[in-house]
């Protein structure tokens, strides 16, 4: 039995941790805490800074030089990390008139948010698609794709991936493939019109974890959002908030991240909420107030921002006020972890 005599602690720790052990009583309270404790910072990244930045990259180096030309959004609580959230990558990435981002693929998946421009494409496992703002486009893991341009103006764009849930599990592989752009195989369009209409070809089966549908029209989005004003089915803190899912499964395109189309109508004063999903946002149209724990911004198109983990927030809107958003929320959902709060 214990005698209560402290003295000898310290001396066990120390042995203990020669043979590359430790003592449990010393860290349970990091390890198991009653609730979250986040690590990440709201964060805000203002447009006109986000687009200087991605051209002043494009002045100084090529688009195949640096395979993927981006600007990573770190947040400011894990500096040097390359993450936004402790789960999530986010970055800002360009493509110039003419140029091509060479095919490659790897065990990360993407989402993309394409925030401005017009006549630039991407090719993914064969299929290509005309990239217009505010569409959402997936490369879910190991899917070969590349990226050009065919217009006159710069290309700007949203990235997300899961490379720190990737870099967690130690699964990192990736491969280039040719020195340019993929062959197309399929008509463009093809994947949309096989399964993004409620439809789905008679002997189709689904491929592990991979959405065989991966552009998302901004045109069709905003529509349902419209379409589902008109039954004035506001939730007090999010409005109208819709998730994109593989229509083959009704899930999530992406396993590890889930991604949200939102409307808030002008004059929306939204109660506050908390998630454990930290989510990374983007002004599609329209503006608002973003109140995220002592932090108040006001945000207008193209602004990126980050809303951590179990951080209160609440949105208001001072014109119709529509945002794109991304999270982990689908892998936390899998495991059981996800939880909500409201005021």
């Amino acid at each position: 039995m214990p005698d209560g005599t402290t003295g000898d602690l310290p001396r066990f720790h120390q042995q203990l941790a020669k043979e590359n052990l430790a003592p449990l009583w010393e860290v349970m309270r990091d390890l198991v805490p009653p609730e979250p404790r986040p690590v990440a910072l709201p964060a805000i990244w203002k447009a006109d800074r986000l687009r200087e930045h991605a051209l002043t990259a494009g002045r100084l180096i090529t688009a195949e030089k640096a395979e993927r030309r981006v600007v990573v959004l770190e947040n400011p609580g894990l500096r040097g990390q390359s993450q936004i959230t402790t789960s999530l990558y986010a970055g800002v990435q360009l493509i110039l008139p003419g140029e091509v981002a060479p095919t490659h693929r790897h065990t990360a998946s993407a989402l993309r948010l394409i925030m401005e421009g017009a006549g630039a494409y991407t090719i993914v496992d064969g299929e290509r698609v005309e990239m217009h703002a505010g569409d959402f486009i997936i490369t879910p893991t190991w899917s070969l794709h590349d990226h050009g341009s065919d217009g006159s103006a710069p290309v700007i764009w949203l990235d997300g991936l899961d490379v720190p849930i990737v870099k967690l599990l130690n699964a990192g592989f990736s491969e280039h493939v040719g020195n340019g752009k993929q062959a197309v195989t399929k008509a463009e369009g093809d994947s949309l019109a096989r399964y993004g209409s409620g439809l789905v070809p008679v002997n189709h089966v689904s491929r592990n974890a991979v959405s065989p549908v991966f552009w998302y029209p901004y045109s069709r989005t905003r529509q349902a959002l419209e379409q589902m004003r008109r039954a004035g089915e506001w939730d007090a803190a999010e409005g109208l908030r819709l998730a994109y899912t593989d229509p083959t499964t009704g899930r999530s395109p992406i396993r590890t991240m889930g991604a949200f189309m939102q409307l808030l109508p002008q004059g929306f004063e939204g109660t506050e909420i908390r998630s454990t999903d930290g989510a990374v946002y983007s002004v599609v149209e329209g503006r608002g107030t973003v109140q995220v724990g002592d932090e108040r911004w006001e945000v207008g198109p193209r602004d990126v921002f980050v809303v951590p983990g179990w951080a209160w927030h609440a949105f208001s809107a001072s014109e119709d006020l529509t945002l794109f958003s991304f999270s982990d929320r689908p892998l936390q959902e899998a495991l059981g972890f996800w939880r909500e709060q409201r005021r």
